[in-house]
């Protein structure tokens, strides 16, 4: 599982996971905060449609954090204030950087969340089209 997947599925799944995983990692091992989570902004970098040129549309806040794991480094950044969740996402890259064996056990779980996750987003598209207006039926 690459890094954009699987931080992916920490972001867009309940808190809970995420701080699981991290908390396994800090009763083991000793890790060491570089940068505390902070917030800053983004720039929002957007193709336009027609000439399929770039512009930056705007800022987003972030919070983003550093910390170091057996001399490997590990970031975590998340849209919005979210200093915790900053903080377990850069233990848990740390620990995947590092290839802790943790993190093999990990696959599994993650793969579940990812399954989970498509379902609700599979739910909620169902939701939606459910109110969907066919204009053609419209016409009289």
């Amino acid at each position: 599982m690459n890094r954009k997947t699987r931080t992916e599925i920490l972001i867009k799944g309940p808190v809970s996971v995420p701080q699981k995983l991290a908390r396994e990692i800090l009763s083991r091992y000793e890790v060491r905060t570089i940068e505390d989570a902070n917030n800053g902004l983004v720039m929002i970098k957007v193709r336009e449609g027609a000439k399929q040129s770039l512009f930056y549309i705007g800022e987003v806040l972030v919070t983003e954090c550093k910390v170091m794991l057996n001399g490997c480094l590990g970031i975590g950044i998340v849209k919005g204030h979210e200093p915790e969740l900053a903080y377990n996402l850069a233990v848990i890259d740390a620990a995947y950087n590092a290839g802790l064996a943790e993190t093999k056990a990990w696959t599994s779980e993650l793969l579940l969340e990812e399954e989970r996750i498509k379902k609700n987003d599979q739910d909620l598209t169902a939701r939606i089209l459910k109110t969907k207006v066919n204009f053609t039926t419209m016409d009289v």
